[in-house]
């Protein structure tokens, strides 16, 4: 049987209760308490799996009264988490964090099983094989803002 780490375990309880809501506001120090780990995991868990990559938006409010505020987010109607998407590519990006966001467009019914190959194949390492990875990284990034500044058009 498939062990599953107490991160895995975390996500899952997050992401059941953004099923009933898009948008749900916790207290770091109590999923810790109930999960038995401390606060700093939750920040792991968080910061690791519910990126705007993954299509979630992430606020936090420190202090007393302090919350996290996770929000599941639409990648292509939301202008504003477009750009911001496209921010966060910025000039370089990773195979494994470019196959993240094709994952999260294809998960969120923005693009075809066949147009989301189609991008893998176009950012993938061999397709891009430069001697210098920073390089590839470089463009692969510039062709991922392509493709999303034409999906951003997309009917």
């Amino acid at each position: 049987m498939e062990e599953k780490s107490i991160s895995d375990i975390i996500e899952k309880y997050l992401k059941s209760i953004l099923e009933d809501d898009e948008k749900v506001e916790i207290r770091r120090s109590e999923i810790a308490d109930h999960f038995d780990v401390v606060p700093s995991q939750i920040n792991y868990v968080i910061k690791t799996r519910f990126t705007l990559q993954n299509g979630y938006l992430v606020q936090s409010k420190r202090g007393g009264g302090g919350y996290i505020r996770i929000e599941r987010v639409n990648l292509i109607d939301d202008v504003d988490v477009l750009d911001m998407l496209i921010s966060t590519i910025g000039d370089s990006i990773s195979e494994n964090d470019a196959v993240t966001i094709i994952q999260t467009l294809y998960a969120e019914k923005v693009i075809t099983h066949r147009e989301g190959d189609l991008m893998l194949v176009a950012l993938s390492k061999d397709t891009l094989a430069f001697s210098d990875r920073r390089v590839a990284d470089q463009v692969r990034a510039r062709i991922l803002i392509s493709l999303l500044n034409r999906l951003r058009f997309e009917s």
